[in-house]
């Protein structure tokens, strides 16, 4: 059905205001991202296990996410409709980022340590996913079809800048004279702080959530989606129902996903050991060096994500949402193999300029297209399934990283060539993707 009225086009900082909370809820992801693998090296791990992990977070992403966006499109209550999850996924993350990098200092035995991490990772990640989840579907619920491509990028400058903070964050606190160093099996005071600070901000950030963001009562939201009367009131459609009947959009941006997803998770898994290696000469988790090499992962990470902000600015300049999608994976794809061939710790500066590029367009492509393509009745259920071609790539990804590892002979450089590769592979899939719009 056709909307009763079109939704009107929002100003600027309308558009900001729906993700800036997402500033918060990205630090707290860098900090995970840049830093998880490190943790869990110093805490004793083996790095062919690195990667098992990584598995159990977004396996339990796949299983929350979708009921997640099921419930919320049920819910409305005095604090809105999605903002509900916001507050509760951003609760439990600046809980257990108040934990996690204390593993090693609650006396527990290395193996207990080691789980104790793991459990708290898993919540970690899926908290953190759940507080995501609500700025996605406030765009699709709020911004008409002519403006998404601006608010995913909006949404994505906000998320990049977010990195920053938190991938910079252990470097700038070695800068002003903070411990980079702790006894064997502990975290370091830099990485500790970094933790409690973007816990902090993420709390910052979701009260100014709570304060600027209105979200469209039921009939509004009714009117500006084109849902009628009697079909809010038949029986809800199973997950399953509506995942057998999503459209073909749906399913080949997904494969692109696929392909994406699974590169990052090696670059969060394997550059800390990779960079170490190939720029520090290092291998040994105890040392000043490697702990060193750990630190500039951040920056490096931090440069990733200045790429991302800037190539975030060029993206609606495109006219076609495919031809940027597809250049920007594959300036990614180039940017990790180059890493095989560069010593030079300010040189991978390039490298990671061009890896933001796909950056940006993972964060923002994905949901233009696909929020386009569906409508507003089942728009948070539909969000929270396609999370599936998030977690499910890092799944396959973790579970295979360590029998790959071997294959490489233990070189954890060529599992950054491998995400290359990935990339490569994702950018030419763009080319099956044919755009539809559900609300003209």
């Amino acid at each position: 059905m056709q909307p009763v009225h079109p939704k009107p086009d929002l100003s600027f900082w309308r558009l900001w205001n729906l993700s800036f909370g997402f500033f918060g809820v990205q630090i707290a992801y860098a900090l995970q991202s840049a830093n998880i693998s490190r943790i869990f090296a110093t805490l004793g791990a083996d790095p062919h296990s690195l990667s098992y992990f990584w598995i159990l977070p977004p396996l339990m992403g796949i299983v929350v996410q979708p009921f997640v966006g099921a419930a919320s499109d049920r819910t409305w209550n005095r604090f809105g409709r999605r903002l509900p999850y916001l507050l509760l996924g951003a609760a439990i993350a600046v809980i257990v980022m108040c934990l996690l990098p204390n593993a090693g200092s609650f006396g527990l035995s290395v193996s207990g340590a080691m789980v104790f991490g793991f459990i708290a990772l898993m919540f970690l990640d899926t908290s953190i996913n759940m507080a995501m989840q609500p700025f996605k579907m406030l765009v699709g619920d709020n911004v008409n079809e002519k403006q998404k491509g601006l608010a995913y990028s909006i949404q994505s400058f906000l998320c990049n800048a977010g990195s920053l903070v938190g991938y910079l964050a252990p470097i700038t606190l070695t800068a002003i004279g903070i411990s980079n160093l702790a006894p064997q099996g502990q975290v370091p005071d830099t990485v500790t702080y970094s933790f409690y600070i973007g816990a902090f901000i993420l709390v910052l950030c979701v009260i100014y959530s709570f304060i600027f963001i209105r979200e469209m009562p039921p009939k509004e939201y009714a009117e500006f989606h084109g849902i009628k009367e009697e079909v809010k009131e038949e029986k809800r459609e199973g997950m399953l129902k509506l995942l057998v009947k999503a459209p073909k959009t749906f399913w080949t941006v997904g494969l692109v996903q696929f392909f994406c997803w699974s590169a990052f998770m090696y670059m969060w898994t394997y550059t800390p050991g990779a960079i170490a290696s190939t720029v520090w000469g290092t291998t040994d988790v105890s040392s000043a060096a490697y702990q060193a090499a750990g630190n500039w992962v951040g920056v490096l990470f931090a440069v990733q994500a200045v790429g991302s902000v800037v190539w975030a600015v060029f993206i609606p300049r495109f006219k076609s949402h495919k031809a940027i999608y597809s250049l920007s994976l594959l300036l990614g794809g180039l940017g990790f193999i180059s890493i095989l061939f560069i010593t030079n710790q300010y040189l991978l500066f390039i490298s990671y300029l061009l890896i933001g590029c796909a950056w940006a367009a993972m964060l923002a492509m994905p949901f233009t297209i696909l929020t386009n393509s569906i409508s507003g009745k089942n728009m948070g259920t539909y969000l929270g399934l396609f999370n599936g071609t998030i977690c499910l790539p890092q799944i396959v990804a973790a579970a295979l990283g360590g029998v790959i590892l071997t294959c490489f002979g233990g070189l954890q450089v060529w599992m950054l060539v491998l995400a290359g590769i990935l990339l490569i592979v994702g950018s030419l899939s763009v080319n099956l993707i044919k755009e539809t719009y559900a609300e003209e």
